[in-house]
């Protein structure tokens, strides 16, 4: 499940128990994803929720095609995408269609970063990607992102001039995380939780992680949970220059329930990233009482307040000094461990679904 899965299930479930007032229709183009939503969200108790599976899906030329008819059969308001791509023919650039358009954009890394996703597939179609985008964001009724960095990025890249079209909306944490009920020993682990691209700086990491174990904390682990990436070797190839590869362990992807008792058994997390467009790891491990270090750069200051330890991304030497500390300083860990919960706990899915339910509403009301 990627971060934008993650984020649409999350706002369904919460939309779903709330919201009794509107109508709505999902669109799946899996049969298992409609299974899947329909037992998490709990769309059985939820009769204004119906599912509309489709042969197509939205990157499709048969979704670009046939999404405006089904927009038109059903008689949709509002079409809500959570990630950036909707079908431009149900949306033209002078707006007749009855229809009206919300789109997440939860970050703009391949225009920012554009030398540091070489090997994506967006940045291959640059050119493309980033037309798409600005007739996207130029037909959107509503623009949804996470933070206040990331709005400021979004007007930036995209070109939006009308601050009344973009809504920061901050993601929630799910209540499976938390603390476990009895004190756990966590150990001299360190977390990481994301993918492997470059921008992400997980050779950072590595290096700082090797200087760790070299000086202050020789008996660390490194564990790395996350996709394995087979268009970035950096990170593990360092690791074995470094001598430290024995002591870093690849996960892959865990499951919510591993995922919680990763976060539980760490003794840090760290998230050097050189950008998020909100930093979801940071607030999930906060809230799980594990003590975070992060970047400084980005959405991770509003996300995590004064709650962790934050770094310069390019300073490998602060990285380790700061990963250290929290592992020999045992009151540092527990300040930032009431520090964190504190601050998580200023975050909900519920919250973010009524801030979107809000923006459904305001974006209905305009275009009325």
């Amino acid at each position: 499940m990627s971060g934008i899965g993650s984020y649409t299930r999350e706002l369904i479930r919460c939309l779903a128990a709330a919201d009794r007032e509107n109508e709505y229709v999902l669109f799946f183009d899996r049969q298992d994803a409609r299974d899947d939503m329909r037992g998490f969200a709990r769309l059985d108790d939820a009769p204004n929720f119906t599912a509309c599976l489709l042969d197509y899906g939205p990157f499709s030329l048969r979704g670009q095609l046939g999404l405006p008819m089904a927009f038109n059969r059903l008689g949709l308001d509002v079409f809500h995408s959570p990630n950036y791509m909707v079908p431009l023919l149900a949306f033209p650039r002078q707006r007749a269609g009855r229809t009206l358009c919300v789109i997440n954009v939860h970050d703009v890394i391949p225009l920012l970063f554009r030398s540091q996703v070489s090997r994506s597939r967006k940045a291959r179609l640059f050119p493309i990607y980033r037309r798409l985008m600005l007739e996207v964001a130029r037909r959107a009724d509503l623009i949804i992102t996470g933070s206040s960095s990331s709005r400021t990025d979004v007007m930036r890249e995209l070109r939006v001039k009308e601050p009344g079209r973009i809504a920061v909306i901050p993601d929630g944490v799910d209540e499976r995380f938390k603390p476990t009920a009895a004190p756990v020993a966590r150990g001299n682990t360190i977390l990481y939780v994301g993918r492997l691209d470059p921008y992400k700086n997980v050779p950072r990491l590595v290096e700082a992680f090797a200087a760790v174990r070299g000086k202050a904390a020789p008996e660390a682990r490194l564990r790395i949970v996350g996709p394995s990436d087979d268009r970035y070797p950096e990170a593990p190839r360092l690791a074995e220059t470094l001598g430290v590869a024995g002591f870093v362990e690849w996960v892959g992807y865990l499951g919510d329930a591993e995922l919680v008792e990763a976060y539980q058994q760490a003794a840090v997390l760290v998230l050097p990233s050189h950008y998020e467009g909100f930093g979801l790891p940071a607030l999930e491990a906060m809230a799980c009482g594990t003590p975070v270090v992060c970047s400084n750069v980005s959405s991770l200051p509003e996300v995590v307040g004064d709650a962790a330890l934050m770094v310069d991304p390019d300073k490998t030497d602060d990285l380790a000094s700061a990963i250290a500390m929290v592992l020999s300083d045992e009151a540092l860990r527990l300040e930032l461990r009431e520090k964190g919960l504190r601050r998580a706990s200023q975050f909900s899915w519920r919250n973010t679904a009524a801030l979107t339910l809000q923006a459904y509403r305001q974006v209905s009301s305009r275009g009325a």
